[in-house]
């Protein structure tokens, strides 16, 4: 898998239009952690985030993030976006290749502690602290089981 420069795009619900270019689509921690070490970090150029990856967490968005602007991680039972940026720079740290993340994340809350953990480990090893929350234009979908 390993010829082609990769972008991959971590959201449950949401996948971004062809006219974005070539993303490889990931939906749950599960398959971010397995499709990332399978491709390696030295062929992917780029990462956005979602922060929210299913009901627990988009109820947490609904109930607290969106009305209080909290985020109380102990109502989400599914692993979030905020755990595959933990993830990622543990890889880091255990000297993979840095690569540019970016956050599409609507969850203002989340995506603020996922680009302070990321900007926080590039500013502790001397990096640009270049991750920022954007807007990659996509289709809403329903998930089939």
């Amino acid at each position: 898998m390993g010829d082609k420069i990769k972008r991959i795009y971590l959201d449950d619900i949401r996948t971004p239009k062809p006219e974005t270019g070539d993303w490889v689509v990931i939906r749950n921690y599960d398959e971010f952690v397995k499709t990332i070490t399978q491709i390696g970090l030295q062929n992917i150029s780029l990462i956005s985030l979602d922060h929210d990856l299913d009901e627990s967490a988009m109820n947490e968005w609904h109930t607290n993030v969106y009305h209080n602007y909290t985020l109380d991680y102990n109502n989400i039972t599914e692993k979030t976006g905020m755990d595959c940026t933990k993830w990622l720079v543990e890889q880091w740290l255990n000297g993979e290749p840095v690569v540019q993340v970016m956050i599409h994340s609507a969850n203002a809350v989340g995506s603020a502690n996922m680009m302070g953990y990321i900007n926080n480990y590039k500013h502790i090893h001397r990096l640009p602290q270049d991750c920022a929350r954007w807007v990659v234009p996509h289709y809403m979908e329903t998930i089939i089981e």
